[in-house]
């Protein structure tokens, strides 16, 4: 029976990375996966678990539709060629690591497999010895094999964003991509062990153009992981990691002038702790942070403090087709706990592309560009994966909504994208309608509203809303039956890059624009007050939201807080006046 299944072996098949690969490939009938690893212990405990029953349903391997399983014990400093000889695998993927610290026999995995004409792929992040797998390339050839090294987020995933959106620019001058990970993650120790190899220790970067020397976790830039209509993640700092994408951006793209690697972890003020001590390292007060893994390690689980959620962005700049300086960016969020699935499921979509008879050409080589951008995006349909792309044009703004929500504006309804359609400099446009407002009776509330102007609770009132645009900003004037107040609004600038940012006199709120169905809901994701950053739970919010009915724009806003109550909230529907 096994002789017509695909047989996998998976080096570190218990581990961090390879239990996940192993766990979203269950579900292959035609699969024989040899989980291995030094234990045969651990690799036995691990396929009971992968096949005991969970939330009621057959576990993996018990059901006949699914992988058949199999725990064996592979050292990979023993005799490779009689252990792989033995196993007859047809792929083998390494996914144990840290390759940062595999030495001078590096390679003799990729060598084993090569000699014995079985396929290899693994999920390195490290650049030199991704790089360095294209000594094998005519060895690879002649035995009618391949091996792609680097299968995972960079440079895989961020090879195949990148390729996704050059097709837009007749010169690219720059390129950065990040990993932010939830903080609710639990990082592996040989993750944490690659990241301590070059903390500190010089990195290679360009900058303008030329290699120069970045400071691995303490050169950073901020970004802000926004796909469009996804309620972004927190902006953060992303510090300087050594990833294969360094050493091979240069190689892909001609003239490029800036590339830059990163990784931003939460809670950010422990990051900013990691990054201090990686300048001991620097200034030579400490020889590594190697030895100090593990503490490293226990830190980021015992402080796993923020949203569950995670994310990546790879972000381009150079010229547009037009002659124009333009900026895309590819952002990611992943929910929950499926963030950690990532960096395998370059892995996972090689397996299902092979189990199909779509087979990569021979040869040893990085993988970056191996996979297109919808080979990944097919598998992140299955999870609570959200990606998409932003354009930026330099010398041209579009409407301060549409510019916002970038791609996803096109899923706004009719009524929606009429009332946010912008104008000209200067001009107004207007919208009148009806609404029933109503207000809170705490006595703060009735300060706030007061110092805001918002207009007092009635029934069916006549309103109209006056829009003019001046410059990056609109101005809004409301008149609720003859009370009017008003607000601005613009775009977030800086660590509140791609939120709305409206201003009701001294206070400053930051808006995420998320469409949703029928709907665009209007999400809180901060406020200052007099230019003072205050705690988001305390933020002036509530379910605000507006939707098309009936042809009509119409419009849900609640205003209220922890302190205040319910302070306004204002229903009621408007059309766009000729």
């Amino acid at each position: 029976m096994s002789g017509d299944r695909f047989s996998l072996l998976i080096i570190g098949g218990y581990g961090t990375f390879g239990g996940r690969l192993a766990r979203l490939l269950g579900d292959q009938p035609r699969l024989r996966m040899l989980i291995a690893g030094r234990s045969l212990e651990k690799a036995d405990d691990f396929v009971a678990d992968l096949r005991t029953p969970k939330d009621g349903s057959d576990g993996l391997g018990s059901n006949a539709l699914g992988a058949m399983l199999q725990a064996v014990a592979f050292d990979r400093d023993g005799d490779l060629e009689e252990q792989l000889t033995r196993l007859r695998p047809n792929l083998v993927v390494d996914a144990s690591g840290p390759f940062q610290t595999f030495g001078e026999d590096a390679y003799q995995v990729v060598d084993a497999c090569i000699g014995l004409g079985i396929d290899y792929a693994d999920i390195a992040d490290s650049t030199g010895f991704v790089a360095g797998v294209s000594g094998l390339d005519a060895a690879a050839k002649a035995k009618g094999t391949f091996a792609l090294s680097g299968l995972s987020s960079l440079p895989a995933l961020s090879f195949a964003a990148l390729d996704a959106m050059a097709p837009h620019f007749s010169r690219i001058d720059s390129v950065a991509a990040g990993i932010a990970p939830s903080p609710h993650v639990r990082i592996g120790l040989n993750v944490v062990r690659a990241i301590a190899t070059y903390a500190g220790k010089p990195v290679t970067v360009l900058r303008d153009g030329r290699q120069a020397s970045g400071g691995g976790l303490i050169d950073a830039m901020r970004v802000t992981i926004t796909p469009p209509g996804v309620a972004p993640l927190r902006s953060r700092k992303f510090l300087l990691v050594d990833a294969p994408d360094l050493a091979l951006l240069p190689q892909h793209l001609a003239g490029l002038r800036s590339t830059f690697t990163g990784v931003g972890t939460e809670p950010q003020p422990l990051q900013r702790l990691l990054s201090l001590a990686a300048r001991l390292v620097r200034f030579r007060l400490l020889p590594s942070l190697l030895p100090f893994s593990r503490l490293l390690q226990r830190a980021s689980h015992n402080f796993a403090i923020g949203e569950h959620r995670g994310g990546m962005f790879v972000r381009v700049g150079g010229i547009d087709r037009a002659g124009k300086r333009r900026i895309a960016g590819w952002h990611l969020i992943a929910e929950g706990d499926d963030g950690p699935l990532i960096p395998i499921i370059g892995v996972e979509a090689l397996v299902r592309r092979l189990l199909t008879g779509m087979r990569p050409e021979n040869g040893a080589r990085p993988a970056a560009g191996e996979l297109r951008l919808a080979d990944f995006e097919a598998a992140f349909r299955r999870f609570q994966i959200t990606t998409g792309i932003r354009m930026e044009c330099e010398e041209a703004r579009l409407p301060l909504y549409r510019e916002i929500l970038g791609s996803a504006w096109e899923r706004l309804p009719p009524a929606l994208a009429a009332i946010h359609a912008g104008g000209h400099a200067g001009g107004a446009r207007v919208a009148s309608g009806r609404a029933r407002i109503e207000r809170g009776g705490g006595l703060l509330a009735r300060i706030v509203a007061g110092v805001i102007g918002f207009p007092a609770a009635a029934e069916d009132v006549p309103v109209t809303v006056r829009f003019v645009s001046d410059g990056d900003k609109e101005i809004w004037t409301r008149d609720f039956g003859g009370k009017s107040f008003h607000s601005w609004q613009v775009e977030g600038k800086g660590r509140d890059r791609h939120l709305l940012a409206e201003v009701f006199g001294p206070f400053r709120v930051l808006i995420a624009l998320v469409p949703d169905g029928q709907r665009l809901r209007l999400v809180v994701r901060g406020w200052r007050f007099c230019g003072i950053p205050m705690p988001l739970f305390l933020a002036p919010g509530g379910d605000t939201y507006e939707e098309e009915r009936d042809g009509r724009f119409c419009f849900h806003v609640e205003i209220g807080g922890r302190l205040t109550g319910l302070v306004v909230r204002y229903t009621g529907w408007l059309v766009v006046e000729d």
